[in-house]
């Protein structure tokens, strides 16, 4: 599967949001710097999520983005299809005649299984539960 810089963003943005507290808007900014992501390029790809029903705006000096539905309710595999515009079963062109077609169709069916299946607040779990899992303490 080939995943556009455009399509790696969009998970980096929602991603961003959901390790955010729930409800509160977060600005485009904030979520520019944190992810090092072109913060023009990011307005058009939020743009793209809001339409999608992925995320809301608020505008005003409070506003920003925040998530249209609970990061639980979210997976990887829907926001990745959405912004490469792809059809689940059709994420890669594969031909009947290629030798490993069989192959590249379990290849798919597995990669299709995790994306699936995998939310953004599982990602949040653990994305947090690693960054905290090993603190040093230097007392003697």
């Amino acid at each position: 599967m080939n995943v556009s810089v455009k399509g790696r963003y969009a998970l980096e943005a929602i991603f961003d949001l959901s390790t955010q507290p729930p409800g509160e808007p977060v600005k485009i900014a904030d979520i520019a710097k944190r992810r090092s992501i072109p913060q023009k390029f990011l307005e058009l790809i939020l743009a793209g999520l809001k339409q999608g029903g992925f995320v809301e705006s608020r505008r005003g000096a409070e506003g920003g983005y925040r998530l249209a539905r609970s990061a639980d309710q979210i997976t990887v595999g829907e926001v990745l299809r959405y912004v490469e515009g792809v059809k689940p079963a059709r994420l890669t062109r594969n031909r009947s005649d290629d030798p490993l077609h069989c192959v590249w169709q379990q290849v798919e069916q597995a990669v299709s299984e995790v994306i699936d299946h995998t939310t953004f607040g599982q990602l949040a779990e653990q994305w947090s539960a690693s960054r905290h899992a090993y603190v040093p303490n230097w007392e003697i």
